[in-house]
């Protein structure tokens, strides 16, 4: 018969018993705060662990230290339980009777080669999972290639287009388990916790959805740019335009950094092209290519790093007519409104998406996770301001390339010099004509 503790260990795992008893590849567990996943994640593995051999990684984005990752719970756990049977080691945790082994290790820290030491594992764990990138997630599945091998998943979600959601979750297969876990499933939850977790309900009912339920963040409260507006972006077609074509080049600064050519005429942005690895000279030479095949009305392009670089190649070469330099970090042009010129530029971007007629983008899911990403926040002044770009490149795995590059089609208003048009054989007022572009929700973007 099972002593108190081990009876404990067993009871609290069958909250979670798919994690025992189904063979999946990916066993995906998220929810609201106090659900109980870390313990029973944790409980769940020390028992298999103790049934036989196992080599089990405890994986996140980050891990600076031991102190980051779940070596302190698993430790607390053995000892609540006394399972003597586990010896503890300043990195890693062993079963000296069954011979498992728990090791420590930050995803985005692996090089290639380091990143192989995982091939032979039998269960990674990944807790705090919405921290995960794309770029991430896409080196680590393909690595955990051990027949029978498993991945668990816990998470409290963040956004609605958290990497690992969009890749796991989001269209699971059948060898994929889901399963949501809050504090209301959690037999073992505290009064005090169910107490907070009604105060918050009546306080703010839109945090308690995120907070104790695990939904993600409503984006009216964080994004500047919502999923819906780029998804019926993606779902017009624009077969041509007639606006000035306006050119955004957005010059890589570091070496995983991509120089991104965006193409817009009004209301249809209707390519991008990406480089990489190119020296200043190199992108000079593509974009004079473009300029004198394209003939646009104007190329913005950002400034600051390597840009200005080929800001001055480009002007040594006599465009100084149709290139314009811009900072992302300068005062922006209503600097009342706008905390800098990249805010400013990034709200254009939303105002061009959310006015009439419709705008059209091309289906590009880097895109969408690229003008999705973007939080927003005000300053001292009621000014908007947009998070860091080592922010967003730090969760999306990489920098808004493409995305910064359409903003600087907006670093300053283009007015569409068509062929005028004949109103009523010129029997019409200004007043009037006025109010027509007004009704058709013409503006200067």
């Amino acid at each position: 018969m099972k002593n108190k503790k081990e009876y404990h260990i067993v009871r609290i795992a069958d909250i979670f018993a798919p994690l025992l008893t189904e063979k999946k590849r990916i066993k995906f567990y998220y929810g609201g705060r106090a659900g109980g996943k870390s313990y029973a994640f944790a409980d769940s593995l020390l028992l298999k662990g103790r049934q036989q051999k196992l080599l089990i990684a405890c994986l996140r984005e980050i891990q600076e230290s031991i102190k980051d990752s779940v070596y302190k719970l698993l430790c607390d756990r053995i000892s609540l339980y006394e399972l003597n049977d586990y010896k503890i080691f300043e990195n890693r945790i062993e079963n000296y009777i069954t011979g498992t082994k728990f090791i420590f290790k930050g995803i985005r820290d692996q090089d290639v080669q380091h990143i192989k030491s995982l091939e032979g594992v039998d269960i990674a764990w990944i807790e705090e999972a919405q921290t995960i990138s794309k770029k991430s997630w896409e080196i680590l599945e393909p690595t955990i290639r051990k027949d029978g091998s498993e991945i668990w998943i816990s998470m409290n979600r963040e956004q609605e287009n958290d990497p690992i959601w969009i890749a796991v979750a989001a269209h699971p297969d059948e060898r994929t388990l889901i399963r949501k876990v809050n504090y209301n499933n959690n037999p073992f939850c505290p009064e005090e916790i169910k107490i907070q977790a009604e105060k918050c309900r009546k306080i703010s009912p839109d945090d308690y959805e995120h907070i104790w339920l695990g939904e993600p963040i409503r984006q009216g409260n964080t994004k500047l740019i919502s999923s819906e507006l780029v998804r019926k972006a993606f779902a017009n077609t624009i077969l041509s335009s007639h606006s000035p074509l306006v050119i955004g080049l957005d010059v890589a600064r570091f070496g995983d950094d991509s120089t991104v050519f965006c193409f817009r005429r009004g209301r249809w942005c209707s390519k991008f092209e990406v480089y990489n690895k190119l020296d200043n000279v190199e992108v000079a030479n593509i974009a004079t290519n473009y300029i004198q095949d394209n003939q646009p009305h104007r190329l913005f392009m950002d400034i600051g790093g390597q840009g200005a670089g080929v800001y001055d190649i480009l002007k040594d070469r006599g465009f100084n007519e149709i290139i314009r330099g811009v900072y992302f970090g300068e005062k922006a042009i209503n600097e009342n409104r706008y905390f800098n010129r990249r805010a400013e530029m990034w709200d254009n971007v939303q105002f061009w998406l959310s006015s009439s007629p419709q705008v059209q983008l091309p289906q590009d899911e880097r895109l969408f996770d690229e003008l999705t990403g973007i939080n927003k926040r005000y300053d001292r002044r009621g000014r908007l301001q947009l998070e860091e770009k080592d922010e967003v490149k730090k969760r999306l795995g990489r920098s808004p390339d493409k995305a910064d590059a359409l903003a600087l089609t907006f670093a300053e208003p283009i007015y569409d010099m068509r062929e005028p048009q004949i109103y009523r054989k010129g029997q019409i007022t200004v007043e009037e004509i006025f109010n027509i572009q007004q009704n058709r929700g013409n503006n200067s973007w």
